[in-house]
């Protein structure tokens, strides 16, 4: 047998190889296979080819861990038992960047399950390895593990907690600050699964000086850039009245109101919960977001949006009412109460009827001249009505209820009392009388100074 012949045999051999490589990991992107790959044991035969000589076979032989790993817990467990992550990860420094993005992937694919899982990957050196690909040269690694970074730091505190110790939020920093846009917006939302956690999470992501990058990135045209962005300033502006003040500092206003009639719907959305985020904290911020056109831009997305979308602006609005009586006047004056009429008689979904129910209640709490103004758009029947549904849900009745006696606390409008005074439970029947006595009282009173 000549040299050549020889030479044949294990380039063929090489070539097999490869190709069950490559069948496996396209074999593996379907569900409906997966349960006859793992009874023929395809873990075990994939293992061996992590150590291959040639790089091609290497990389496609992580590829296809990861696309196992990806479809379940179960597969994920069964790729962590075999000591996979060890032989995957060995010697990675030394690697080219398509398998060290393969290696990635596997890491993201097995943490994204669990926090169990997630803890599993920083145990065996997956975190190291990740903050290590953190600061490669190549555009591709760096994404991958920015990706990887975030879905074991969205799990828990204590996993962001970890991943800050090891020195990862500096270099999300420095993926804000890269020319390419898919590491702004991958590095922006690893930031945002880092610091929705805590205080203390945030305030290091603060520290590192995120927020300034992340106003930058606002100006981005990219619509998913921007949404990134704004999430990961909702994830710190949520936790303290100093972060808010901080994210504001930044000068995002009045960009963000700008955000909310952006054509992407989920811009909107991500606009109206950092606005949320911000206003929720205090009468001076819901007062700020009030003075640059913050009321009528909410009342216009609620306008404009449907379903989950208006959602967060329903919410803003609720918590810019509630902090003070001129700023439920507000509310009012920029038809905020009608278009949550509108939006009491459009959805069906419980949480949304309840937030909304929820934030009339904050219009309609504070003197009788707010109450008249729920009572005068016909919203007191509609909260009667979900109320008394046996199908509405527990916490759309509670706040349908204490909806109620906020406003019939307050209401003296007879003529939307009135219609009241029948079929109402006795709850809410005791509300109605007491007006009505307070107003007779009143009457009186009057009578007998004209006497």
């Amino acid at each position: 047998m000549t040299a050549r012949s020889i030479l044949q045999v294990f380039d063929q051999y090489q070539k097999a190889r490869l190709l069950f490589v490559q069948s496996i990991a396209d074999l593996s992107s379907k569900p409906n296979n997966i349960d006859c790959l793992e009874a023929a044991g395809v873990i075990d035969l994939l293992r061996p080819l992590l150590l291959d000589a040639v790089p091609s076979i290497q990389h496609m032989a992580a590829f296809a861990f990861g696309k196992l790993a990806n479809h379940n817990s179960r597969l994920a467990h069964a790729v962590v038992r075999r000591d996979i992550l060890s032989q995957l990860l060995k010697n990675i420094d030394k690697q080219n960047k398509f398998y060290k993005k393969a290696a990635l992937f596997v890491l993201r694919a097995i943490a994204k399950h669990s926090p169990e899982l997630a803890l599993i990957v920083v145990q065996n050196d997956g975190l190291e390895t990740i903050v290590e690909c953190l600061e490669d040269f190549d555009p591709g690694v760096k994404e991958a593990a920015a990706w990887a970074l975030g879905y074991i730091a969205r799990h828990n505190k204590s996993l962001a907690q970890t991943a800050i110790d090891a020195g990862a939020v500096s270099l999300l920093v420095l993926c804000l600050q890269e020319p390419e846009l898919y590491i702004k917006q991958i590095g922006a939302s690893a930031i945002s699964d880092i610091s929705k956690h805590s205080t203390e999470l945030a305030q290091a992501v603060v520290d590192a000086g995120a927020i300034a990058f992340l106003a930058k990135t606002l100006t981005n045209p990219d619509a998913k850039a921007k949404r990134q962005a704004l999430l990961a300033l909702s994830s710190i502006a949520k936790h303290s009245v100093e972060l808010a003040e901080a994210v504001i500092e930044a000068e995002i206003f009045p960009d963000v109101l700008v955000h909310m009639a952006h054509p992407d719907e989920n811009v909107g959305r991500v606009s109206a919960i950092l606005t949320r985020e911000i206003c929720k904290h205090t009468l001076e911020l819901a007062q700020l977001t009030a003075n640059i056109g913050g009321i009528a831009a909410l009342v216009e997305l609620i306008n404009t949006s449907k379903s989950t979308t208006r959602l967060p602006a329903i919410m803003a609005l609720g918590y810019i009412a509630g902090h003070s009586d001129q700023l439920a006047v507000a509310v009012i004056g920029s038809k905020g109460i009608v278009q949550l009429a509108i939006v009491l008689q459009e959805e069906t979904e419980d949480h949304i009827l309840a937030v909304t129910v929820w934030a009339i209640g904050q219009i309609g709490k504070h003197t009788p001249e707010h109450a008249k103004a729920v009572a005068a758009a016909n919203i007191l029947s509609k909260l009667l009505k979900l109320y008394s549904n046996p199908k509405s849900s527990e916490d759309l009745r509670t706040k349908c209820n204490t909806a109620l006696k906020q406003v019939l606390q307050k209401c003296m409008y007879i003529e939307a009392l009135e219609p009241l005074l029948h079929d109402v439970p006795l709850n809410i029947l005791k509300y109605v009388l007491g007006q009505f006595s307070k107003e007779r009282w009143q009457k009186t009173k009057d009578l007998l100074n004209i006497i």
